[in-house]
């Protein structure tokens, strides 16, 4: 047999799984880690220690509990969070820690200086994206300016899946998917680099040379084997962002196909004919050349059940909290007896780009349980997904199938809820591994061993969760919109 290996660095936990060229799951491997907060509106890994150090980990794992002799395993494929901004030196050694996605707010001056200096209009014409604390371009412009020292020493700009290859690989590469979040750094129209919007951001001498995800940008080096335990020579490809792969485990590949991913965040990719373009959701060539990808997220989701559990169900045993909390809901009712909840903990990325909002219960009396807050939690974090779903079909795409992917899909609650809140039936495949399997399947695709289409039958359609409409969702949605409308002001304020 052989085998094609996948591994995916997510916010708090790495996963990586070996398959066979039929798809089938040989062994899987994970390991967790802290997403660093250190001041509020900041987000950070340290890149040595939680993504290569992971990605290390895991392979030696899946080498260990699978007994597989590396030579066997024909091609590697990692994808990472993102968009991440990590400067290295020439030796590829990280300089600082890796400053993560839109959950990262520190460059909210830089964002609109530069959205002021170039025009929103322009930057969405030339780069498909609306600047925000997704965008890499105003983090390297804030460390240019707050950290003048690191900038000094810096060889390359780098995000997390460009770090993971580069450590294995010696190329210093990017799929342009991950790169059209560079905004404004990189034209979609040409499909390069570009500084004619703002040169004195960075030198594109330090920007990493573009790929498609699809393609092999090197193989494992000597170093790289040593370390891990691959063959060295085994082909990897450029990789991705972890949103991405996860969408194409499930089969998101055809315009009209929508993932929606149950994660830390809710992330949504919206496959399209052409160019959909608009400042509040994001753009970004598909994984493959002369495609199309619309994109979605929330700041914080499954973060948010993380909290609720660590912080309301002390009483509850770890292992069984999740399952308790859920019963306590299921004793509340649609609308969780009158309570809504704000997400925004973190404040919130599409479709409002809003990082001083705020999280809230509101609507709170005596008669209200624990379970009736757990249900208003989901049922919020529900209502801010409906906000993305219905931004999207106001711009003419609502999608002709959704599949469900990640963790949260086995959250029954959560799924359901979903389903009624944004009247949308959500399909859920067999395997829900997420973005280390689609990795799998990309490496399987870049040696030629798969076509596109077999995705269907490494990974079939398991059930679909049917849309049942309640009047009463309708009613608190529209309260919902309200609340964040008269809130935010103070959201502001409270800074």
């Amino acid at each position: 047999m052989a085998y094609t290996l996948g591994i995916d660095i997510g916010t708090y936990e790495t996963k990586g799984v070996l398959v066979d060229f039929t798809g089938r799951i040989i062994a899987q491997a994970a390991r967790g880690h802290k997403m660093l907060v250190p001041q509020p509106g900041w987000a950070e890994h340290r890149a040595e220690e939680d993504w290569w150090g992971d990605f290390v980990y895991v392979c030696q794992s899946l080498l260990a509990n699978s007994g597989i002799d590396a030579r066997e395993i024909k091609a590697v494929a990692c994808s990472a969070i993102g968009p991440c901004m990590l400067p290295v030196d020439a030796s590829g050694a990280p300089l600082m820690n890796g400053v993560l996605y839109g959950v990262d707010g520190r460059a909210e001056a830089e964002v609109r200086e530069l959205s002021a200096r170039i025009g929103e209009d322009t930057i969405i014409a030339r780069c498909g994206n609306a600047l925000t604390s997704q965008s890499v371009g105003p983090k390297i412009l804030w460390l240019k300016r707050h950290r003048p020292d690191i900038y000094a020493k810096t060889a390359h700009i780098l995000t997390s899946t460009s770090f993971l290859v580069q450590r294995l690989t010696g190329e210093t590469v990017i799929d342009h998917y991950t790169a059209a979040n560079f905004s404004p750094l990189y034209d979609i129209a040409t499909q390069t680099w570009v500084d004619d919007l703002a040169d004195d951001i960075v030198g594109l001498e330090k920007l990493p040379r573009l790929m498609w995800s699809g393609d092999i940008a090197g193989q494992i080096t000597p170093e790289a084997a040593a370390a891990t335990g691959l063959a060295a020579g085994t082909p990897v490809t450029a990789g991705t962002i972890d949103a991405a792969a996860e969408a194409f485990s499930v089969g998101v590949d055809k315009p009209g196909d929508m993932m929606m991913m149950y994660g830390s965040t809710i992330f949504i990719i919206l496959r399209t004919k052409t160019r959909v373009a608009d400042s509040a959701i994001w753009y970004a060539p598909w994984l493959f050349e002369g495609e199309h990808a619309s994109m979605a997220g929330l700041a914080t989701s499954g973060t948010l059940t993380h909290w609720f559990r660590d912080q309301m169900a002390r009483d509850l045993e770890m292992a069984e909290a999740f399952s308790i909390l859920a019963q306590e809901a299921g004793t509340s009712q649609p609308g969780a007896n009158g309570l809504l909840f704000l997400p925004y903990f973190s404040g919130e990325r599409t479709p409002i780009h809003d990082i001083h909002a705020k999280g809230a219960f509101f609507g709170l009396n005596l008669t209200h349980t624990r379970g009736d807050m757990y249900r208003a939690l989901i049922e919020g974090i529900a209502y801010g997904t409906r906000h993305v779903t219905d931004t999207f079909a106001d711009l003419g795409q609502r999608p002709t199938r959704l599949l469900a992917v990640g963790g949260g899909t086995k959250n029954r609650l959560w799924l359901q809820a979903t389903s009624d809140i944004t009247d949308i039936d959500q399909a859920v495949c067999e395997k829900i591994t997420g973005a280390s399997y689609g990795d799998a399947f990309l490496a399987a695709l870049a040696i030629g061993t798969v076509a596109r289409a077999d995705i269907a039958d490494w990974n079939p359609v398991q059930e679909t969760v049917q849309a049942k409409s309640d009047l009463i969702y309708e009613k608190h949605y529209a309260l919902f919109r309200r609340l964040y409308e008269q809130t935010k002001d103070i959201g502001r304020e409270l800074g």
